[in-house]
Parts: structure tokens; sequence; C-alpha cells
């Protein structure tokens, strides 16, 4: 008869990590007064060792904890984060349940906040989350949603996300159709999960009509994707279609074409993703790939609500469709 596998203790945990149980325990309930290193071995050691607690942190069962839930956002600026905010806002009121809103800065000190304020559970929105902060998390009983994750998640952890790969390639087929055969994408960081996928769509759809395309990634910020279209604009065979993977920076190219005394649609069509109240002024009014993000808050709450009531075997998993909007900053070449 085979032996039973050892379940993995926090001692295990603690003593991967070179340090005490108590300092361990400290680490899942999100005390203050331990050092970053260490913080950093625990968690390291707690996805290494695939820890989970036994039941809630410390002496609150997860029962009866506060009816509290966290929103994590990457940042506040701009109307993604409002529109993901109002989604999700939307759910947590109408389930009766309050709403904590935190910012996950680069120290990490969100995860921490979030332990220590004993919630039910968390939607991570466009937060970068390491391994060892998702099995941190697990380790404590903490149930958590990715809202459109940046990077490929474990198959232990639910996410909601758009369609971004069918809204590349929706782009891609709007500019063929128009006539152009010199196409380009600009996008930022190349190694998001979001970005990857409408790249490839867009990179699908102009394969598949033999059509090349130039890609290019810019530095994310607010000069970068006019310099990145202007690199592109200034070549010997310049695009007459650019995709932007964002709204954002979709006005980058609007600056770059009006700097270069270059009309859109009459010399480049653009075609962005989001649909984001801000680019509402561009002129011409922007082509676009709206993605529903506070329908995607909406959704990754409700999903979280699900996962706190009635832990699933397996995380779900929800994608929501996107949709080309087609508007005056496409047309023939």
């Amino acid at each position: 008869m085979q032996e039973k596998e050892r379940r993995t203790t926090l001692a295990d945990v603690a003593e991967a990590a070179g340090t005490t149980v108590p300092t361990a325990s400290k680490v899942l309930s999100g005390r203050s007064d331990v050092s970053a290193a260490t913080r950093e071995r625990v968690m390291r050691a707690v996805a290494d060792l695939g820890y989970r607690g036994r039941s809630g942190r410390g002496a609150v069962p997860r029962t009866d904890r506060p009816s509290l839930v966290d929103l994590v956002l990457s940042g506040v600026e701009g109307t993604w984060a409002n529109r993901a905010l109002m989604g999700v806002e939307r759910a947590a009121t109408a389930a009766g349940v309050d709403l904590v809103v935190s910012v996950a800065r680069r120290d990490g000190a969100w995860l921490t906040r979030l332990l220590e304020r004993n919630l039910r559970g968390a939607v991570l929105a466009l937060v970068d989350v390491t391994a060892g902060q998702l099995a941190t998390l697990a380790a404590a009983r903490v149930p958590v949603v990715l809202l459109d994750p940046v990077t490929q998640p474990p198959s232990t952890v639910a996410s909601v996300g758009a369609a971004n790969w069918a809204g590349g390639r929706a782009a891609a087929e709007h500019l063929i159709g128009l006539g152009h055969e010199r196409l380009a994408v600009l996008g930022a960081d190349r190694r998001a999960l979001y970005t990857q996928a409408r790249v490839d769509g867009f990179r699908s759809a102009a394969a598949h009509a033999d059509v090349k395309v130039e890609v290019a990634y810019i530095e994310w910020t607010e000069t970068g994707a006019a310099e990145g279209a202007a690199a592109l604009l200034g070549a010997a065979h310049p695009p007459t279609g650019i995709f932007a993977c964002t709204d954002n920076i979709a006005a980058g190219v609007y600056d770059a074409a009006e700097s270069l005394g270059l009309r859109i649609p009459a010399d480049l069509s653009v075609v962005g993703f989001d649909d984001l109240p801000e680019v509402q002024w561009l002129r011409p009014a922007l082509t676009t790939v709206r993605q529903p993000i506070a329908e995607m808050g909406e959704a990754a709450m409700r999903m979280l609500l699900r996962i706190m009531a009635d832990p699933p075997r397996d995380a779900p998993r929800e994608e929501l469709a996107t949709q080309l909007i087609v508007r005056g900053s496409t047309g023939r070449p």
C-alpha cells in the first residue's frame, strides 16, 4: 500500500525560507514588521512548495471575515481604471459587498495591506502579479480573479479578459479590406499578454491575405507613441495603415502624422484599441476596437463572488467579445 503523501506545513515553508514559523505566519497575515528580503523568501518558498493554509488566516475563519473585497488596480490614471472600477463596484453593490480600492505600486506593499485587512477576496486589474504573490494569496485562503491579466495566469487562478486576438484580427481585416498593403503595428510592453494577443491576431489576418506587417514597440511615455510612429512614417516605404494597440498610442500616431504633414485618413489610416472616452476629441474620429471594460470589471466581481460562495474544482476563465467601431480615421489608400 502506497504511503500517503505528507502535506506541506508552515514549518516546511519556514525551513525553506530560512526563518521561523512565527515569521512565516506574519508574512501570510500581512504583518508589516517583517523585512522585505524575508517576505520575499517566504513567498518564494510558499510558491515552490505549493503550501496552502488549512483554514483562514490566524484565528479568523474565512466565513467570519468582514464583507469586504479588494480591487487592486495597476494605476488610477485615465478612464480604463475608472471604467473597470465602475463595473466592479456595480457588481459589488448589487451583492451587498463593500469594496476597498488599492494601487499596486512596484514595492509590492499592496499585498501586505490586502492580507492585513482580512478581506474575503480580491480582483486584481492589470496587475503584473508574481507567482510568489499568487501563491501567498492562495496560502492565506484569499480567492482572487485577475482582470485583464498581464501574463498568462496559472491554471489554478481565475481570470476575466477581452477577446484581444479577435480584436487585432478584426483591425487587420478592416484595413486589408480597404486595400492597404503596407501595414504596421505599434505596441507597448511586448511581454504583456494582451499586447501579444492583439499583435498575433493582426498578423494572422495579414498572413492570410499575404500582406507584410512591420511591428514596433515603444516606450510607455507621453512622447513614446509619437516618436515610434514618426520612425515608422519616416521610412522609405512607410505604412499606409497603422494599428495602435491602445487608443492612447493612436493619439500619438495622430501627433506624428500632423508633424509630418500627413492627413488622416487620406495619407494614413489609423485603428486604435479600447474605445476610451478621452480620444473622442481626436479628429477625424478614431476607428477602434471596443473593449467592454466596465462589463469585464462586473464579470470579474461576479466571478469572485461565486468563487467565495462555492470554490470550484477548476479555476474559471471568461473572455468578453470585442467589437470593431468604424469611424473617420480609416479609408482607402
